[in-house]
């Protein structure tokens, strides 16, 4: 049984929904520009509207993190990713998500306990220690690290918050040593929020009208975890691209992962309906596949993204379930091919003019980008 399957049904058969709504793209009216985590749908029912479903959910949200994208191309970072999870809408406290926890960990994945350490909120000047989740770690016999800062989560500077609960596996060979803050062998799998609090502008803390559960388990991590795996680029879930990628094209460790997840985040991003542009969610996806192709043409200017063959575009729309969109994903990256190679062409010939054979200041890019539509970090890569 797939990883995502055992979760949902653990949460099911203990009575939460699972919950459809798996698009990129936030509700109307929101103003971010992509869902970035598991909860970011549920924000106005963690503030305490009823949700139509029930007071108890279950999971996978698709997500889109730009802030991790000059992290992408080390062994855990993507652009688009899938976050389990699981909710109490004012329903069960921090004692019960974390049992569950543990037991889906160790019974449901076959994890060994002794692989695991847990962080607890260690408390502040505002909130104190938070007992009841060191209490249940202790009575499972976990080791247990309390931390202040890392343990606290927000969805940013004002909003829902609370402490949390973070659970880590041991990757090192041989017996675990160190604690999570002392040890980066140390891998956090799951994060579980005791959601309880809003912070207002001024700082301060007032306790939400329903005490909340949200947490969160990073697929592909927990893939790469239980496969073995010492990236998450050699898990099954991006099996056929690590075998297809290479074959095309020669590239560095660290270029061949940027190309595989930025041209699977594209073609998911498509899938979920939007065209690249100027601005918007539209730039952010003609971002990602300009430095793919920028990073395919650096050494070979006639590699080109119709060689891909249909069983990426087949593979990845059948894992994010988004239907016959195919020969529309294709295209399009084809066709922002074309014009970026366009584009390309018309700013050789540019910078070509005698106005341009010194170095440049902003007051060159800022008319290069207005007149020409030219943007500066694009300038920039043709001057090397």
């Amino acid at each position: 049984m797939s990883i995502d399957r055992n979760f949902i049904d653990f949460f099911t058969s203990r009575g939460h929904i699972p919950t459809t709504g798996s698009s990129l793209i936030p509700r109307p009216g929101d103003p971010v520009l992509f869902t970035t985590s598991g909860m970011h749908p549920l924000t106005p029912y963690l503030e305490g509207e009823p949700h139509p479903l029930g007071r108890r959910l279950v999971g996978v949200q698709r997500c889109l993190r730009t802030t991790d994208l000059d992290e992408v191309g080390d062994p855990t970072h993507l652009t688009v990713f899938e976050m389990l999870g699981s909710w109490s809408l004012g329903d069960y406290g921090s004692e019960q998500t974390l049992r569950w926890g543990y037991e889906l960990l160790t019974d449901g994945f076959g994890i060994d306990p002794r692989r695991m350490y847990v962080t607890v909120f260690g408390g502040d000047d505002q909130i104190e220690q938070d007992q009841e989740s060191l209490r249940t770690w202790q009575s499972l016999g976990v080791p247990i690290e309390l931390t202040t800062d890392d343990n606290w989560w927000s969805n940013g500077p004002t909003g829902p918050c609370g402490p949390d609960s973070e659970i880590f596996l041991w990757t090192g060979e041989g017996s675990p040593e160190g604690t999570p803050t002392t040890d980066d062998r140390w891998v956090e799998v799951w994060n579980h929020v005791m959601m309880r609090y809003r912070r207002l502008e001024d700082g301060s803390l007032e306790p939400l009208q329903q005490q909340n559960i949200d947490t969160g388990l990073g697929l592909e991590r927990l893939s790469m975890l239980l496969e073995g795996k010492t990236s998450v680029y050699e898990t099954e879930l991006f099996e056929p691209w690590t075998r297809i990628v290479p074959e095309l094209w020669k590239l560095d460790e660290e270029d061949e992962r940027i190309v595989i997840d930025h041209l699977r985040s594209s073609m998911v991003i498509i899938g979920d309906g939007v065209h690249p542009s100027n601005t918007g969610r539209g730039y952010v996806l003609r971002r990602l596949i300009r430095r793919v192709l920028t990073i395919l043409w650096r050494s070979d200017d006639t590699r080109t993204l119709s060689d891909l063959p249909m069983e990426l575009f087949e593979h990845t729309s059948e894992h994010f379930h988004q239907g016959e969109v195919l020969t529309l994903v294709r295209r399009m990256l084809i066709d922002e091919e074309i014009r970026f190679s366009n584009l390309l062409e018309r700013g050789r010939r540019i910078l070509g003019h005698e106005r341009f054979q010194k170095t440049l200041d902003e007051t060159d890019f800022e008319y290069l980008h207005e007149t020409h539509g030219l943007p500066k970090e694009l300038v920039v890569s043709l001057l090397h």
